[in-house]
Formats: structure tokens, C-alpha cells, sequence
């Protein structure tokens, strides 16, 4: 049976169950969280970000979240530095030219600071001279640090990013470290294999079939 579990990462921990090549790392792992053998991240997060990340043992379920080919959206809580501006939000919804291409259309908005946010440790730098904001952003493609990218393209680099959605799926409920079993999706049904079309009636035995040449003739 597929199993899937939905995990709160904590910031400062990879996304992965052990850290190859560092004998002796004191890098945090979801092997510190998670004890359930033979699932595996669907996605990724970075380490310097918090979240929803999915865990399934199903590679053709893995495929259907992490795949950006199958455009499953993803909503972020983003904190940035600076006033955020509408033109801002308008360029992040529109699309942003970055070093690999433009963006996909996107869903951008300002939000206030969630009331049910945890603090962070270690906390986010906190400049007085240095206003902050908080936005929703909705992407559906999943490019190498991509909203830190899109955020800092627009002028408000991002102070703190928290993965709040994939799918139809949220870490409601979920403090960091903390994760839960839920009820898969249904895989999609396969597709009716193409039936071969039955042969036409065979022409006058030995008649030759008739020949048509493109262009070049004369009238």
C-alpha cells in the first residue's frame, strides 16, 4: 500500500536521510524526524528553508509531485526585505526573467505575518533602519532556489521562506519536525492502449497502385 506522510522541515535541515561525503557532520538530516524506512522527499526544500516537503515509498506518485511537467502548484510565505510594491507583485505574477528563463505566471499577493508562524532559530536579522514584508506567492515549476531568485529580481531579497502548500495538501496542524500519514491521491487510469485500424479492401490483383509527383510538372 503507498504511503505518504506530509513533514513540517525544520530550517537548517537537509532534504535528504543522511549527509554522503561528511563523516562527522553536525548537518541535520530527516533522518533525525522521520523513522519510517523507504520513503523519500518528493521535491526538494533547501536547507535554509521550512516546510511542506512529501515523503512517499510510490516513485510514480514521486514523479506526479516533483515533476514540473505535471504543473502542481506550491504556495510559499515569503518574507522579504523592503516595502513591498505592487509593481513588484505584478512582475512576480507575470513572470520574472531570470538566468535560466522566464518564470511561469504566478499568483502573488501581500499578506500579513501569520499569526501561527513559529519563531525561527536562529531568528531572522532584524535591521530598524530596514522595513519588512510578508507575501504569497503560488508557483507552479520548481527551479533551483526559485523564489529566492524571483523575489531578489524584483528588489526584495527574501528574509525567511516557508513552504505552506503543494497541491491540495498544507502543513496545517504540523510544528516543525512533526509530520503525519495521509490518504494518497488515486494514480490517474492509464490510457486505453491505441487500437490498430482495420486493413481497406485489397485492390484489382495485379494492379499497380497509382503514383502522384509534387510540383515541377508542366501543363
Amino acid at each position: 500500500m503507498t504511503r505518504l506522510i506530509l513533514l513540517n522541515k525544520p530550517y537548517d535541515m537537509l532534504c535528504q536521510f543522511t549527509d554522503k561525503g561528511s563523516a562527522g557532520s553536525p548537518r541535520a538530516t530527516l533522518s533525525e524526524v522521520v523513522q519510517v524506512a523507504g520513503v523519500y522527499p518528493a521535491g526538494r526544500l533547501d536547507r535554509d528553508s521550512e516546510g511542506l516537503l512529501l515523503l512517499t515509498d510510490d516513485g510514480p506518485l514521486q514523479a506526479r509531485i516533483s515533476d514540473p511537467k505535471h504543473k502542481m502548484e506550491k504556495t510559499y510565505l515569503v518574507q522579504v526585505e523592503g516595502d513591498i510594491t505592487l509593481e513588484a507583485l505584478e512582475s512576480l505574477a507575470e513572470g520574472v526573467h531570470l538566468n535560466d528563463g522566464m518564470t511561469r505566471p504566478a499568483r502573488a499577493r501581500q499578506v500579513a505575518e501569520p499569526d501561527w508562524l513559529w519563531p525561527r532559530t536562529p531568528p531572522v536579522r532584524f535591521r530598524k533602519t530596514v522595513p519588512e514584508s510578508w507575501i504569497e506567492l503560488t508557483i507552479s515549476e520548481g527551479r533551483n532556489r526559485q523564489v529566492r531568485r524571483m523575489t531578489a529580481a524584483v528588489g526584495f531579497p527574501t528574509l525567511r521562506l516557508i513552504r505552506y502548500r503543494i497541491g491540495d495538501w498544507t502543513l496545517e496542524g504540523l510544528q516543525p519536525g512533526e509530520w503525519r500519514f495521509v490518504t494518497p491521491p488515486a494514480a490517474p487510469p492509464r490510457p486505453e492502449p491505441k487500437r490498430r485500424a482495420a486493413p481497406g479492401p485489397a485492390g484489382p490483383r495485379g494492379a499497380k497502385p497509382k503514383s502522384f509527383r509534387g510540383g515541377g510538372g508542366r501543363a
